[in-house]
């Protein structure tokens, strides 16, 4: 039998992405727990795309079920929400950013300790995991997956302090990078975020049930009401009597929320530390229209993430805001691609040039961010063929020159197109007729500061700054290593 080819997505404009990180949702004292949190990870499906999946206690025994692919079609069957009985139970979405794509690395990762059952979700990415694995092991931890996530656990496991609580602030404290953070125990539920509040976490109420969510969305889904943010730093602890605690074990930090939750990764329905994500979207956009404006007749958004930004652009230019690019809701994720021919029309299935409008006509289109810099190609070029008489681009975020090492999946430093060209260079790439980025410091003032503070930022832009705000250990290990190997090589 002659070989398939292989299956690629049919959204040209996804592909080119900074990938969502995960998603963590955690319900504590509902009759149909499990049943809930499927409905909040249906919510949260945009940040992970991989695998989902859930674990209940019901007073007596954890209960997990895991799987490849979407929420739909693996958690919407009777049999399985039976099989998660209790009333308490997190779960996950994931898009992986560490660790192989299998079944032994989805969430919630469960383990056996002496204080009992430990279920944890994790959104974010331990940037020191590689060093406390490597000790781990030599001291004779046993691995089942390639998470970092795992780390957690058997730092947990392996902790002289005495209370599980105390164990797991102690493992805390010695992992570095980004985390919010769900976990169960035959105790309760705690939720925690890092120190700086990279990865969000808000916490609400149903009732008398208590649910914890990455994004606000989840909880207007399943019908509860939004409580607060959990704070950076802060461990929220709910007993199985109802009782809610809360501790800040690591003192006082400056938090440094991801500034992308507000570009991109968030729902735009969704209240991001107590910002209105479409709001803030849409302010971005007016902020892009006052710094580089263009002579257009149509604005049109990329879709569907670049809506609320072209939405802002347009009424702060007066510029016509029309679709100009048609998006198919009816088409699979992939399909096969048998050759070159047939690849290139796939594009148009899930995306389509609006022509009648298009034509002859000059349009600036508004798009989140360019990674690659292959999406924004595409794009151009279809405007083009729909007989565009200009196309001008639009970009409501910084440059993205660094790789993100908190949980988003972004290509290596050298695949970023503004790592590698000066926009003049990215203009002629993409071959639009003009191409402009929003600055740092106007994104900043669409979010409600004055601009970024060069000494302490309020937010963590690395992705356009090179700032990290924490240590990145495994990553300084790599380049040590490779430094100490191209020695040797020229020693030889």
């Amino acid at each position: 039998m002659e070989p398939l080819a292989p299956m690629i997505t049919t959204n040209p404009f996804d592909d080119d992405k900074l990938r969502e990180e995960c998603g963590i949702f955690g319900v504590s004292r509902a009759e149909t727990a499990s049943a809930i949190v499927a409905l909040g990870l249906h919510a949260l499906q945009h940040r992970g795309q991989e695998a989902a999946g859930i674990t209940s206690w019901d007073g007596h025994d954890f209960h997990t079920h895991r799987a490849m692919g979407h929420v739909a079609g693996n958690f919407d069957r009777d049999e399985v929400i039976r099989g998660l009985p209790g009333d308490t139970a997190c779960g996950h979405v994931r898009y992986s950013t560490t660790g192989e794509t299998s079944l032994r690395n989805v969430q919630p990762l469960y383990a056996e300790l002496n204080s009992g059952g430990f279920a944890i979700a994790h959104n974010g990415n331990i940037s020191n995991a590689m060093k406390l694995r490597r000790e781990l092991i030599r001291r004779g931890s046993i691995f089942q997956s390639t998470s970092d996530t795992e780390v957690i656990i058997h730092l947990v496991a392996t902790s002289s302090y005495r209370t599980l609580l105390d164990k797991f602030i102690d493992a805390l404290k010695q992992v570095e990078g980004a985390y919010s953070l769900i976990v169960m125990t035959p105790e309760g539920m705690i939720a925690c975020r890092d120190p700086l509040g990279i990865r969000p976490l808000v916490m609400g109420t149903l009732g008398e049930t208590t649910i914890f969510a990455s994004e606000t969305v989840a909880l207007d889904v399943v019908g509860a009401d939004y409580v607060r943010t959990i704070d950076p730093g802060e461990l929220v602890i709910v007993t199985n009597e109802g009782d809610i605690r809360s501790h800040r074990p690591f003192g006082d930090v400056h938090p440094r929320p991801c500034i992308f939750e507000h570009v991109y990764f968030s729902r735009p329905d969704s209240i991001v530390d107590g910002s209105s994500v479409y709001s803030v979207r849409k302010a971005i956009g007016a902020q892009l229209a006052i710094e580089n404006p263009v002579d257009a007749d149509y604005v049109i958004p990329v879709p569907d993430s670049g809506v609320p930004a072209a939405i802002g652009y347009a009424q702060q230019s007066g510029i016509p805001f029309e679709l100009g690019i048609i998006r198919s809701h009816y088409i699979g994720r992939t399909f096969i691609q048998p050759g070159d021919k047939v690849r290139h029309l796939g594009v148009k299935l899930k995306h389509n040039a609006n022509r009648a409008l298009i034509q002859g006509k000059k349009i600036v289109l508004i798009d989140d961010s360019i990674v690659r810099g292959t999406t924004s190609l595409k794009i151009v070029q279809m405007m083009r063929e729909a007989g565009a008489a200009e196309v001008h681009m639009r970009i409501a975020s910084p440059p993205t020159r660094h790789s993100c090492f908190y949980g988003v999946d972004t290509p290596e430093r050298t695949k970023l197109l503004a790592h590698k060209l000066d926009v003049g260079g990215m203009q002629d790439f993409i071959h639009a007729d003009s191409l402009s980025f929003i600055s740092i410091d106007g994104l900043y003032k669409a979010l409600g500061e004055a601009k970024r503070a060069d000494i302490r930022p309020q937010y963590c832009d690395a992705c356009f700054t090179g700032d990290y705000p924490t240590m990145l250990t495994d990553q300084d290990d790599v380049v040590v290593t490779n430094q100490l190997e191209l020695l040797a090589e020229r020693v030889v």
